[in-house]
């Protein structure tokens, strides 16, 4: 994706649409910072030029090989922050696993079969019995302001 010399004055809103992107281009814009969040779900990006002010997102950490070519910063092979020896500052719960997240970033995925808040519900969600809940509450909740409004309705 080249973004190269488009006069960006920050991060396109639709950019997380590009989320796919192996490559993407940014140098030649005049960008004074990378919001945080701005590559998250960006887990396929292998190389990613920015201009030489900005730094690589996620730090020189989260990238293999970052180089400065004339005015511009490349960033290039993207590590899995979930591979490393450093121990996360903030470690998945029980019954997770951590799963990039874009450069330097992360997420935990609940294991099966657990889900919910911090994993820590067991099988599945009860479908059946929310429905029949929800249901049910609609029906009398609809019927009782039938009941109770029919005389006001105006009959022709």
């Amino acid at each position: 994706l080249d973004l190269s010399n488009c006069s960006l004055h920050s991060v396109p809103p639709g950019l997380a649409e590009a989320a796919a992107a192996i490559v993407l281009d940014l140098t030649e814009n005049p960008l004074t910072t990378l919001p945080n969040g701005s590559f998250l779900g960006f887990i396929h990006l292998q190389s990613l030029a920015v201009p030489l002010a900005l730094e690589c997102p996620g730090g020189s950490d989260a990238w293999q090989e970052v180089t400065v070519d004339g005015s511009s910063r490349l960033c290039q092979g993207q590590r899995n922050p979930c591979n490393t020896s450093v121990e996360l500052a903030w470690p998945c719960p029980e019954n997770s696993v951590c799963a990039p997240d874009g450069p330097g970033l992360i997420q935990c995925l609940c294991d099966s079969p657990f889900h919910g808040y911090k994993c820590l519900r067991e099988g599945t969600f009860p479908m059946l019995v929310f429905g029949g809940i929800l249901g049910s509450a609609t029906v009398s909740l609809s019927l009782l302001l039938w009941g109770t409004q029919r005389r006001k309705a105006k009959t022709p």
